[in-house]
């Protein structure tokens, strides 16, 4: 299959060794397109891969686009002029793939056809649909809607970012009035099953969004007359940053759940709506929300927040879907009575989604009731929502063990979780530290200290992914469980440095950033130069999800 994706990294650079992130990120997401685009996939999967891209293209605005828009802002002469040159490009390759979403978006929409699976709107209604669409929208999505009639003397609502909205355009004679409602999508379905036609084989779904569109007057009634109402699709990406006050008098959690609190109310990097939406509508609600500039304004299709796609019903035969793998168990853990006995006995290297995550659930759980394990710590990034990291580590302080948790409280967009996390693990008698300001905690690190005889020993945990169980299903990470008292000791140094950060520790073997990291890969990459000069066979692997630091890439 030709590739359909037109985004290429050398149309985009006039210099041959560094790529702007931005552009380089861009490329990345047209690589998910193309796993959407490609027919020997899955159907619903592919349907899918349309909302990480989407639901990867919000953060993107929300993270890349929003600092490149406060480096314009803050330079001047020629860093500016380059900075805007970059927005220029992204804008440009965003409109491009956004075109290319649109391509295969109407293609996935015919497959879905051919094997009777139906997304329709709300003209595409027979009687029968209708009033099913009717009886839903007033007993299950009317509770739920709070619209808003804009005025120009009432100040203007503060519009949650990525929730997405309806504009409503309300004709009563020759009178105008508009609202906004926000599409509940966070307490409702976003794809709506409805009875298919009658005689008709299949399945039928309609987006929320068009279930309210179907009632608008039912809204409205008894408050304003209606001789026509449509309703167009848009919604806002703010600029993530946190903005931290440094001063003393509040706590690190205090000041950050202000920051979040902040966050809603920052600039605006995007607004993309409905381009049928009339112009004179556009206008008030551009210029009602503070937008003026032309970068922050992108005409889309009907809907939006496609990233929803991701959650699309499990519909249709399982070949539609990419088989569920089985999780391979390793014997050697499974058979052996204590997890301790089997990490003191061997190595054990484990490789997600491949392996479950359940033998670091049971080395946690089993450290919590061990009567050995005298003290338990751990770095935490991004845990589940109902985390089982989380009960085994309560359940470790309530069987009187020591527990220390470094809770990384940056981690982008799950802060507030983070906040409410750190609250809990304190609550329950857990001592928990938030790392080194200025330094973001990102290494996924856990220390088992247990009596031995007359001696500690240690038992450690180091990873490349979170302590998740969910995610482990899904993303790619390895966790390696030693009872190296070398690596023990390093992460021990770890965790005092952490929480008493003024010196700097030795390390046996662990490279630590922002300590040993960099001049640790750069010695080993001169060894394998070296070997290659001397005619010995050479070679690196590296396997990561960011490589931005200009050192290793000269290097590399």
């Amino acid at each position: 299959m030709a590739n359909p994706i037109k985004l290429r990294l050398a149309d985009l650079l006039d210099h041959d060794l560094f790529t702007p992130r931005e552009l380089s990120w861009l490329s990345f997401n047209a690589r998910v397109l193309q796993e959407a685009a490609d027919k020997s996939g899955p159907l619903i999967a592919r349907l899918r891969y349309l909302g990480i891209f989407s639901n990867n293209l919000d953060e993107f605005f929300r993270v890349r686009v929003a600092e490149v828009r406060r480096l314009i802002s803050m330079s001047s002469g020629g860093d500016r002029q380059q900075s805007k040159d970059l927005l220029a490009a992204i804008q440009h390759h965003v409109v491009e793939l956004q075109k290319e979403f649109d391509r295969i978006y109407k293609e996935l929409l015919h497959e879905l056809q051919e094997r009777r699976i139906f997304l329709v709107n709300e003209t595409q209604l027979d009687p029968g649909q209708a009033a099913f669409v009717q009886d839903y929208f007033t007993t299950t999505v009317l509770p739920e809607l709070e619209p808003i009639l804009l005025s120009e003397s009432q100040p203007i609502p503060a519009l949650n970012d990525e929730s997405l909205y309806l504009a409503v355009d309300i004709r009563s004679g020759d009178q105008y009035n508009y609202a906004v409602v926000e599409v509940p999508t966070d307490r409702l379905e976003r794809f709506v099953e409805i009875p298919r036609r009658k005689g008709k084989q299949g399945k039928v779904f309609i987006v929320l969004d068009n279930i309210i569109r179907a009632c608008l007057p039912q809204m409205f009634r008894g408050v304003i007359p209606i001789e026509e109402a449509n309703a167009f699709c848009f919604k806002f990406s703010r600029d993530a940053e946190l903005s931290i006050d440094t001063g003393i008098d509040q706590t690190l959690i205090d000041k950050m759940a202000l920051s979040l609190k902040q966050r809603r109310k920052a600039d605006a990097v995007r607004m993309v709506y409905d381009e049928h939406m009339p112009q004179r509508l556009l206008d008030y609600i551009s210029a009602r929300f503070g937008f003026g500039k032309y970068d922050s304004l992108i005409a889309g299709g009907r809907y939006h927040n496609s990233k929803d796609f991701m959650s699309f019903p499990r519909v249709g035969p399982r070949y539609m879907e990419f088989k569920p793998l089985p999780p391979i168990r390793l014997p050697r853990l499974d058979e052996q009575d204590s997890i301790f006995d089997a990490i003191r006995e061997k190595d054990v290297l484990l490789y997600y989604p491949y392996h479950p995550f359940d033998y670091v659930i049971d080395l946690l759980k089993t450290a919590a009731l061990d009567p050995q394990v005298t003290e338990i710590k751990i770095c935490l990034y991004r845990v589940a929502r109902d985390s089982r990291v989380i009960d085994a580590l309560v359940n470790a302080v309530h069987n009187g063990k020591r527990v220390t948790a470094v809770v990384e409280l940056a981690a982008r967009f799950d802060e507030a979780a983070n906040i409410s996390w750190a609250q809990r693990l304190t609550d329950n008698g857990i001592n928990v530290i938030f790392g080194i300001p200025g330094l973001k905690v990102h290494s996924k690190l856990l220390l088992i200290e247990r009596k031995e005889g007359m001696a500690t020993r240690y038992y450690s945990h180091v990873g490349t992914g979170n302590f998740n169980e969910k995610t482990a299903r899904i993303y790619t990470d390895f966790t390696l469980l030693t009872y190296d008292q070398n690596v023990g000791k390093d992460l021990f140094s770890v965790f005092d440095f952490l929480q008493y950060n003024y010196r700097r520790p030795d390390y046996r073997l662990l490279l630590v950033s922002p300590h040993s990291m960099r001049p640790g890969i750069v010695s080993l990459i001169d060894q394998e130069i070296a070997h290659a000069r001397a005619g010995y066979r050479a070679s690196m692997t590296l396997k990561c999800n960011n490589l931005v630091d200009k050192e290793l890439v000269t290097k590399l």
